[in-house]
């Protein structure tokens, strides 16, 4: 297995789903894990409080990822208490559906200004910091509808497409510094986020899976951790999709 031991990592969006899980699966590698929230106080800290029952290390700071300045200052105090910042994980995302003729205005700037300027804004904040130690890792989380599209999200399939064309780009501006950036690109996965899509919804998503289930959290932080080890050291500026063939 990967070990990941002394590295500092943090996972934006971390006290629920896919986010709580690839903390987790840091954490059990060796990482020191600091998670954000923005609302979930008390989810976060139950979450460190998992990861300290099995032995791990991890903190919880709160702060809007859509505010750039916080962002970036959140970052450097990581780096600065903890001595070093190894690993983003840029998972923090909401989802507002609509179709484009209902979509109202304030919607289309939330879902940019968390998914898209969100990630950003993380990432130049602890790129700073790699850029110093010459080694580093970001993954950003998006979604195979990024890829695919999908009726009744066109804001969201915007900010997650998006988001692989900016991993790509880091990955070429970060390379010589040896940081890598990459993508995960999750499919149907059982979380908070898709238990409140319909029943109609949830049907054509499951038809359209040819593994015939929906995926787990802890299926996706398995590619997290693979792509935040010394193992995916020769892997930038790729799309790891994890999402039972749904796109192929």
């Amino acid at each position: 297995m990967f070990s990941l031991k002394d590295k500092v990592a943090v996972v934006t969006g971390g006290s629920r789903g896919i986010g709580r899980s690839c903390a987790e699966a840091l954490a059990s590698l060796g990482a020191r894990v600091v998670i954000t929230y923005v609302r979930g106080e008390q989810e976060a800290r139950a979450v460190v409080a998992a990861i300290e029952e099995k032995g791990g290390q991890a903190e919880a700071i709160g702060f809007d990822v859509a505010d750039m300045k916080a962002s970036e200052e959140a970052m450097a105090e990581v780096g600065k208490r903890l001595g070093r910042l190894d690993i983003l994980v840029a998972n923090a995302g909401i989802a507002i559906d609509g179709l484009l003729l209902r979509m109202k205005e304030e919607d289309f700037d939330r879902i940019m200004a968390v998914n898209v300027k969100g990630a950003l804004a993380c990432a130049r904040g602890a790129t700073k910091l790699m850029m110093k130690a010459r080694t580093g890792r970001v993954v950003f989380l998006s979604s195979v509808v990024g890829e695919m599209g999908n009726v009744g999200q066109t804001a969201y399939v915007a900010s997650k497409a998006a988001i692989v064309g900016v991993a790509k780009t880091l990955a070429r501006e970060y390379a010589a510094r040896g940081i890598t950036v990459n993508t995960v690109a999750p499919g149907f996965i059982d979380t908070d986020m898709t238990a409140t899509l319909g029943h109609e919804m949830k049907d054509g998503l499951m038809r359209s899976v040819p593994l015939g289930r929906t995926g787990k959290p802890e299926e996706i932080a398995a590619a997290v951790a693979f792509l935040c080890s010394d193992e995916a050291s020769y892997i930038t500026g790729q799309t790891l999709r994890v999402n039972g063939g749904m796109y192929v």
